[in-house]
């Protein structure tokens, strides 16, 4: 059987992506490559790529806005964490989420995996994002 490559994207529901789409795009560099909207049932989602079409983003927002907020302590996701290549990008990142007003945590060693580096912010939405950089050899 062949085996799994990589992500193809990740969909993240959301509350309203006309406020979610250019935060994505503004900070984490996305670009919005396509949108489809269904007035007869309310769904909207936008389709945002990274540089050099590594992997998608698409943030949905269904007709049901009734839903709590984000709690990673539910069953479902946990939180995304985005590579970089070093340890002086993700202090790139830091530096840009700074200039965009984003909250986060500063670069600190991974719990999970020895060796790597993460800064944690959140989304509009409340949803946990990571900048993540393995151990440089």
């Amino acid at each position: 059987m062949a085996k799994l490559m990589s992500v193809h994207h990740l969909a993240l529901t959301v509350t309203d992506v006309d406020r979610s789409v250019p935060w994505y795009a503004r900070v984490l560099d996305l670009e919005e490559v396509t949108r489809r909207e269904e007035p007869e049932t309310g769904l909207r989602k936008v389709v945002l790529r990274s540089a050099g079409d590594a992997f998608s983003v698409v943030l949905v927002q269904h007709a049901d806005t009734g839903r709590r907020g984000f709690d990673e302590r539910r069953t479902g996701l946990d939180h995304v964490a985005f590579k970089v290549g070093s340890v002086t990008e993700l202090t790139e990142w830091e530096e840009r989420l700074a200039e965009f007003g984003v909250s986060y945590l500063p670069a600190a060693p991974s719990r999970t995996f020895e060796g790597s580096r993460v800064v944690v912010f959140r989304d509009p939405d409340g949803i946990q994002l990571e900048i993540w950089a393995d151990p440089e050899l």
